[in-house]
């Protein structure tokens, strides 16, 4: 393929599903570590409702209403899953499963009862996104990276996960050390003044940021699969957090390549007439790294023992 038809065709939905998969991966680390991986799962799952509401609110699709609508479906979701968990006594596991459940099916219910015709808000849409419809229609070429006109048509989602990624970097990067000491010992991060509670809700509003970033350009199966495959892939491979920060950037960056490439073309090898869904494909790639990280990873068996600093 030449760059006069990968740039306009190829080029920005490969960065949107990089850049998604790693604004997802990050966060995922933490919550992987503290054995809060069914958030990143409930996240992507509570995001909908708070996505419906503040359309539902403001009558447009619109990024600012959309990280509100999403980061305040987060907080609530984790403080039903706190409450659930304490007075009814169960595993926390279980609290998150009801919570998030109950909040997508919301979510689903308001979508097929509201007027959504108008806008491209759909339960299709929410699950797969629309990754290869986000073509560059102003390239022309690898010079459109330097023509400010062919830019300013770039797809908005692009810039959109950009932005977040960067978001995300800057918080794990600004509370690197707090979030670190937290993760591995939160009674000696207590002692040292280091309000733990409130840095776990701020984790869960930056991963919630992320998610709904990417949740209308790739939907919430890449979401949920980002959030947990690369981050435990990566656990299996290093018992160094900052190399496994590392690893997992390498996995949901090959996820994301992979599966976009596999999806378009891998039909195609095997002598079928259509590509498959982007977004499932990367999800299935990410998976199959999560196998292959368990069978061959040098720190497969000892995946519940404490990792070094």
């Amino acid at each position: 393929m030449s760059g006069a038809e990968f740039v306009p065709l190829s080029l920005t939905p490969l960065l949107i599903g990089i850049f998604a998969a790693i604004a997802c991966a990050l966060p995922g680390n933490f919550l992987v570590l503290r054995r809060q991986a069914l958030i990143g799962d409930a996240i992507s799952h509570v995001v909908l409702p708070g996505i419906v509401v503040a359309f539902l609110t403001t009558g447009v699709i619109a990024t600012a209403p959309m990280m509100l609508g999403a980061a305040g479906a987060a907080v609530v979701a984790v403080i039903l899953i706190e409450a659930i968990r304490r007075l009814g006594r169960i595993e926390p596991g279980a609290a998150m499963g009801v919570v998030f459940t109950a909040m997508f099916a919301a979510g689903v219910l308001l979508l097929e009862q509201s007027d959504t015709s108008g806008v491209h808000l759909d339960v299709e849409h929410a699950l797969f996104g629309n990754l290869e419809s986000l073509i560059w229609l102003d390239a022309t070429g690898w010079s459109s990276l330097f023509d400010p006109a062919a830019l300013a048509g770039l797809p908005p989602e692009l810039p959109r996960i950009a932005l977040a990624l960067l978001g995300v970097a800057l918080f794990i990067g600004f509370f690197w050390r707090p979030l670190k000491i937290s993760t591995f010992d939160e009674g000696f991060a207590a002692t040292q003044g280091i309000a733990t509670g409130a840095l776990g809700i701020a984790l869960v509003i930056v991963s919630a940021v992320a998610a709904v970033a990417a949740f209308d350009a790739v939907g919430s199966i890449i979401v949920i699969a980002m959030f947990i495959c690369p981050p435990a892939a990566a656990r299996m491979m290093t018992n160094r957090l900052e190399r496994q920060i590392g690893w997992s950037i390498f996995f949901a960056t090959i996820a994301a390549i992979l599966g976009y490439v596999l999806a378009g073309y891998g039909p195609l090898w095997l002598g079928f007439g259509n590509s498959v869904s982007a977004a499932g494909m990367i999800a299935t790639v990410a998976g199959l790294i999560l196998a292959v990280a368990a069978v061959f990873g040098p720190c497969r068996a000892r995946i519940g023992a404490p990792q070094g600093g």
